[in-house]
């Protein structure tokens, strides 16, 4: 669907009233939809948390969207909107804050006092702040390390990349951080963070020219003041491979999360070359992928191996990529979902009652070694054509709803571009396997990454010594799939588990002292 920006031709047809506007606004206008959607995206993400006080973003924008207004209760919006089926949820990230809405056009007039009541003048009652403070708290104290040991990985890998800057704690905060924060400190942070002079305004759908006319003079009354924005900070860079073991109590599984700083974003057209290659390496959740077929199908190892070439929020649950998680500072990533530890192996086969350690040392060996092959080799013209068709005809399924639509539109804005999903189709019509290959030697390398694995106690010591000192890592399987196992792959197992890999460092940690 063509979208347009036609703020500048309303302001001159309906008056210089709104000549104030200071905010970009994005359109994507569809008469014949029978819903508005209209999104708030702000450039202040938990990266803007004040030292201390971190997860003060994601607190004050979940007190927003989840209180009351200065006109109504919290309860009373929610009775009030039950029939209308309306919807609305904030997104924090490191970067920005979004705020989306979505109703039907029957509603609309009625839902824009309730929306911008709830980002302009929200309640921030006592009994709010209680609440919600309550559960993000829970949330860092308990929940982060006991309800999936893959994203408990994935923060710890961020906090390794990012170490003591703005970047490195989890969007929802620190147990410190969120102990100091006051509730006149989430009012004074929504007054001086989220104003007109960092705000780009997005709608879609069934809405009429002057409805958004009243949507931007009502949101005009944000504070006119510029934000004091903190700029992101690039990732350290990794001397060699060094390595975090987070230890937890009974768990029967390595979660591994693996990565390096990596100096391209969606807003250079290399990118798209990137992602052709990041495709064919370890797509998400795509069984045809390099990891995918080597770990999983080959060898039954755990429930998915992929690779990332920017943030992909909650890839446990999310197929495809959302968008309202903009990144500037951008890191490559390697996930091996959980293999077994010794003990878990050992509980179930008495044949492996003699091991030390499970599969983390061999499976993570596995993925260096694809990469440093796919660095040294490229892509085959074959392989580059089947995977760029592919993604060609994949990356529109990112915009199946006018909400993901607007929302990667604004993500373009956010990078510089005009409309990514558009121009990435026609950047991937024209690339060759020799630019795809180029740019995975430019930006892709297997010698310095941080590494951060969740496993067991157990497992901690056996696989400290077996990293820091590179031993032979040979792959442990039961009888019965021994036996079901091509000599192909018995043989490459064997050159894996003496591919060169040793660590400059590892470190053992306990989950309990992660984001305190």
């Amino acid at each position: 669907m063509k979208h347009i920006s036609i703020t500048a031709v309303l302001l001159i047809v309906f008056g210089s009233a709104y000549a104030s506007v200071t905010f970009q606004t994005v359109t994507l206008p569809n008469p014949q939809s029978d819903k508005v959607v209209v999104k708030m995206m702000f450039s202040n993400g938990s990266m803007s948390d004040p030292k201390g006080m971190e997860g003060l973003t994601q607190l004050t924008a979940s007190l927003m969207l989840d209180g009351g207004t200065g006109k109504y209760t919290a309860t009373d919006i929610k009775a009030m909107t039950y029939p209308w089926a309306a919807r609305w949820y904030s997104t924090v990230d490191k970067e920005v804050t979004v705020f989306t809405f979505e109703f039907h056009k029957d509603h609309a007039d009625q839902m824009l006092s309730i929306m911008t009541g709830l980002v302009i003048s929200p309640a921030f009652s006592e009994s709010d702040y209680k609440r919600i403070k309550s559960n993000q708290e829970n949330y860092i104290n308990e929940v982060i390390r006991s309800s999936s040991d893959e994203d408990l990985s994935k923060y710890a890998l961020e906090s390794f990349l990012f170490r003591d800057t703005r970047y490195a704690h989890p969007v929802g905060g620190t147990t410190q951080g969120l102990t100091n924060i006051t509730l006149e400190e989430v009012i004074r942070y929504h007054k001086t963070n989220f104003t007109t002079r960092n705000l780009m305004l997005g709608i879609a759908g069934a809405y009429s020219d002057p409805y958004l006319l009243k949507l931007q003079d009502a949101l005009m009354k944000l504070p006119d003041t510029s934000p004091n924005m903190v700029q992101p900070v690039i990732a350290r860079n990794p001397k060699g491979l060094q390595v975090e073991i987070i230890t937890k109590q009974s768990t029967l599984g390595s979660a591994i999360f693996a990565g390096f700083p990596l100096e391209i974003t969606r807003s250079q057209d290399e990118f798209a070359a990137l992602m052709v290659a990041n495709s064919w390496l370890g797509e998400h959740r795509k069984s045809y992928s390099r990891l995918y077929q080597k770990i999983r199908e080959q060898r039954s190892m755990n429930y998915g191996d992929y690779t990332y070439i920017e943030w992909y929020e909650n890839g446990g649950s999310n197929m495809l990529p959302q968008p309202g998680y903009p990144r500037k500072s951008n890191y490559f990533s390697i996930w091996l979902r959980p293999v077994q530890t010794a003990g878990a192996l050992k509980s179930q086969y008495p044949e492996l009652k003699e091991i030390k350690i499970g599969h983390a040392h061999f499976a993570l060996r596995m993925a260096l070694r694809e990469l440093q092959t796919m660095v040294e080799k490229g892509m085959t013209q074959e392989d580059f054509e089947l995977t760029r068709d592919f993604l060609r005809s994949y990356t529109k399924l990112y915009i199946q709803t006018p909400a993901k639509q607007l929302g990667f539109l604004m993500d373009s804005r956010f990078y510089g571009r005009n409309d990514f999903i558009a121009e990435l189709d026609v950047m991937l019509e024209r690339l060759t396997v020799d630019e795809v290959n180029a740019a995975i030697k430019n930006h892709w390398q297997s010698n310095n990454m941080f590494i951060s694995i969740v496993t067991d106690k157990t497992e901690a010591e056996p696989l400290k010594e077996s990293l820091m000192n590179g031993l032979r890592s040979p792959m442990t399987y039961s009888d019965a799939l021994r036996a079901t196992l091509s000599p192909e792959i018995l043989a490459e197992d064997e050159e894996v588990s003496n591919f060169p890999m040793q660590a400059t460092s590892v470190e053992i940690i306990s989950d309990q002292s992660l984001f305190r």
